[in-house]
């Protein structure tokens, strides 16, 4: 896993003084770790019965989409407003300065549908919180919340469902 950890870049001081910011997009653009890193994730899930992948926006939907690839299942965006073109349910959550509001389709599970919630990085859980919440709401089973990347510091897996919290990398 280190070789994993030490090709993500620290950006310091994006996208503010004294933040340093985690850059996945060295991870992403070596192929051999990609690859290794989606093949690490997805074998967590194999022969657990999922059903869909949920991708959030955006960087999400690059790591939702591989593991459904891989597992030969569907994947389902959530994104911001307006940009689904049927009917969505809409959901807003508290940004540290503001909110934020993100929309999935109506029609994106049947119930009981089990599904993996994935996302890049777990910071402050606030966005995929929402994202639980919707999900729920359309009565989807969610089996896990997986992430690349979690800022333990940060203690955003106390704002998702308890044990169902995945990381592969934590800083």
């Amino acid at each position: 896993m280190d070789e994993l950890r030490d090709i993500i870049r620290d950006v310091p001081d994006f996208p503010k003084k004294g933040i340093v910011f985690k850059d996945i997009t060295t991870l992403l653009a070596d192929g051999r770790s990609f690859h290794r890193m989606v093949d690490l994730i997805a074998h967590r899930y194999v022969g657990k019965g999922i059903q869909k992948i949920v991708g959030v926006e955006a960087r999400g939907f690059v790591l939702g989409a591989a593991l459904a690839y891989k597992l030969g299942i569907g994947v389902v965006l959530v994104r911001k407003p307006g940009k689904l073109p049927w009917k969505t349910l809409k959901k807003s959550y508290d940004l540290e300065y503001g909110t934020d509001t993100l929309e999935i389709h109506v029609d994106a599970f049947e119930p009981g549908e089990k599904v993996i919630i994935a996302d890049d990085l777990l910071a402050t859980g606030g966005t995929v919180a929402a994202v639980v919440d919707m999900v729920e709401e359309l009565q989807a089973e969610i089996i896990e919340c997986a992430f690349m990347a979690e800022l333990d510091f940060l203690n955003g897996r106390d704002r998702l469902p308890k044990g169902k919290v995945f990381s592969l990398l934590k800083f």
